[in-house]
């Protein structure tokens, strides 16, 4: 048992949470953050503007479309993608550096993003996340109430896509329908521990 603990501290994992936009991944990330003493967020870049309350260097950092060309460009990225006409990604080097120290880093990219990642860090902690229903995603996206009605429909249209996607692709290993957050964490942290508990026994 101390083994095992004392591997678990040492080791860090990378962990993907993708998902339809409205599913509930950022409040699952969130609570995992809340939850696990050694994890942190991976913060992302993207050309997109502010959302509600978001603020600079938070979930994401807010940059011009120029800046992360330039990034793409010099290989900083771990993985970047397009979506509804923005890009996002990820920086390469806070991700290398936090799982070097043991720490878990909790990665919310989409799925173009969680295929980069699933070819260049194969060992990575890959879960996408569903919502209970179709309705569900739409009252969801709804209840934000900081979007167009056009923009709303796109997502939805673009959720059909990347369920397909995730399911058919291979690249994500385990599948949570996030209806009661609670339990949904649950079943994530059960994940996190089963990978680094096979971690553990794999390089002992």
């Amino acid at each position: 048992m101390s083994a095992n603990k004392a591997c678990n501290q040492k080791r860090g994992k990378l962990v993907v949470v993708s998902g339809p936009s409205g599913a509930g991944k950022t409040s699952i990330c969130n609570e995992l953050l809340r939850i696990l003493p050694n994890a942190r967020w991976s913060v992302s870049v993207t050309t997109r503007a502010p959302r509600g309350q978001e603020r600079d260097g938070e979930a994401y950092s807010f940059v011009s479309r120029d800046e992360i060309q330039r990034m793409i460009a010099a290989g900083e990225l771990l993985e970047h993608a397009e979506y509804l006409g923005q890009i996002y990604g990820t920086p390469l080097k806070p991700v290398e550096d936090a799982v070097a120290r043991g720490e878990i880093v909790v990665m919310e990219i989409d799925v173009q993003g969680g295929a980069q990642v699933a070819e260049r860090v194969p060992d990575s902690v890959r879960i996408f996340v569903l919502p209970p229903t179709m309705y569900t995603l739409k009252a969801r996206l709804e209840g934000r109430q900081t979007e167009s009605e056009t923009l709303q429909q796109k997502r939805l249209n673009e959720a059909d896509g990347e369920i397909a996607f995730a399911r058919n692709s291979g690249h994500y290993q385990y599948f949570v329908t996030n209806d009661i957050l609670d339990e949904t964490v649950a079943r994530v942290l059960d994940i996190i521990k089963k990978e680094q508990d096979q971690a553990c026994s794999t390089h002992s």
